[in-house]
């Protein structure tokens, strides 16, 4: 294994995170409106690069939003531990509208009134549908611009991210969906060069960053320029924030690595720890006669691994996890159903996991062939309209600093990975899911009933 022993800045450990400044989040052109800064308190500019908005950003943003959101209709505020959704009737919808811009749909389409996660999938082949059930609740805006339940504050589903988990499955299929924010191996090399012989002074950080400079974001398997790429990438940036402390923890519960590390006496490695969010599911639940499925577990874990950087300055697995950086990312596991509902990222990535697993399962199970329905509208380009974002395509480096022996570490690479084929085959039969089912009254009037 290359050694970076001749990289070593005396008394210190350097992580290298991700930074950028200031870029605005809101455009406007023909009555549109592109929420470049809404996802997890990120802005992305039209080059592509990744920065953290203003406070006065962001409360732009809010209220731009706010002047565009409709009163929650009486019913529809209601909280429910089963709210339904009508693929078929949803459809319909979109076709009657008179724009297929997502955006500007009626909220209770584009928040798919409110649900909050989905739970569960019923066919109705008597009733040409699939509908989608979880629990639900009003909506509103919370601080930071995101869609999120009136009294729980968790995010609710958006249309949007359905279509374009529905329209990637089978590109899903066959290479995954991830997220990655990486160095780049000529920034490695430069990095090295620049500290050779050095010991540490303040500037040398400064150092560090500009010779390390920006970091590649990469998405595959859904369109870089959707908002559920988007939801990857803001993910995975605020996850190694609160790994390397450069934000506070929104929960008492998952401290930083960074403090993880100060208060033991594990010794750092030549080694990069490197953090990714995960799927994490149980074998689906489903029926006997395959008409009722349920998704079960958390759905998202965090998984970490050691990498080294060799001599072109490419990141290789080390086959190992620094023990701290495991333990943080247990506790970031453990704690992570109370920090989705602190930071809605975190939920939204979920949501987003969510629906990846549920339009394999659609595909796999050939579910719109069973119940003879076909949703153009949905599933074909030519039908509704997603905004295109702009594409996330480097960030920034800044760095912390901790003082352990001899060595640093650079922590500069992670992502998401969803791989939702594998969760969607996965199943065994539940006869309680029979009974779910026929407790599910089908209302054919509008796309969604409590």
């Amino acid at each position: 294994m290359q050694s970076l022993r001749s990289c070593r800045v005396a008394g210190l450990a350097i992580f290298a995170v991700l930074f950028s400044q200031f870029s605005s989040p809101l455009l406007y052109a023909g009555g549109g409106f592109f929420r470049n800064g809404a996802v997890g308190g990120v802005a992305i500019d039209a080059s592509g690069v990744l920065s953290q908005p203003t406070v006065e950003a962001t409360q732009s943003l809010v209220k731009a939003m706010q002047g565009r959101m409709t009163d929650v209709p009486a019913e529809a505020a209601q909280s429910t531990e089963m709210r339904k959704i009508s693929l078929r009737q949803i459809n319909a919808a979109i076709e009657a509208s008179a724009t297929k811009e997502v955006r500007d749909l009626p909220d209770e389409i584009k928040y798919l009134a409110g649900i909050q996660r989905i739970k569960y999938v019923f066919l109705y082949p008597e009733r040409n549908d699939i509908v989608l059930a979880g629990p639900g609740e009003g909506w509103t805006l919370d601080q930071a611009g995101n869609v999120v339940g009136e009294t729980s504050g968790q995010p609710v589903c958006l249309l949007e991210d359905l279509i374009v988990a529905l329209r990637s499955s089978e590109m899903a299929r066959q290479g995954g969906i991830s997220c990655s924010i990486d160095p780049r191996p000529e920034g490695v090399v430069a990095m090295r060069n620049y500290l050779e012989g050095k010991t540490y002074q303040p500037q040398v950080l400064d150092g560090i960053a500009q010779s390390l400079g920006d970091q590649m974001i990469t998405v595959t398997g859904v369109p870089q320029t959707s908002h559920l790429a988007r939801v990857l990438v803001a993910a995975d940036y605020r996850m190694k924030r609160i790994a390397m402390g450069l934000e506070d923890s929104p929960i008492a519960d998952l401290a930083s690595f960074l403090s993880m590390m100060q208060n033991s006496r594990v010794r750092l490695t030549n080694m990069m720890p490197r953090w990714w969010l995960a799927t994490d599911y149980a074998p689906l639940s489903k029926s006997e006669d395959g008409l009722a499925w349920e998704l079960r577990g958390q759905g998202v874990k965090a998984m970490t691994e050691d990498s080294f950087m060799d001599a072109n300055g490419v990141a290789q697995q080390a086959g190992q996890a620094n023990p701290i950086a495991q333990q943080w990312a247990d506790d970031m596991t453990k704690h992570f159903e109370a920090l989705s509902k602190q930071e809605a990222i975190f939920g939204q990535l979920r949501n987003a996991m969510d629906m990846c697993v549920i339009a394999a399962l659609i595909q796999n199970e050939d579910m719109l062939a069973t119940v003879g329905c076909e949703l153009p509208m949905i599933y074909q380009s030519t039908g509704a309209e997603i905004e295109v974002l702009n594409a996330p395509k480097s960030v920034g480096t800044q760095c912390s600093v901790m003082k352990r022996g001899r060595d640093y570490i650079i922590t500069a690479s992670g992502g998401v990975s969803v791989d939702s084929w594998q969760a969607a085959t996965t199943s065994q039969v539940s006869p309680r899911l029979s009974s779910v089912r026929s407790q599910v009254e089908y209302k054919p009037e509008g796309f969604w009933w409590n």
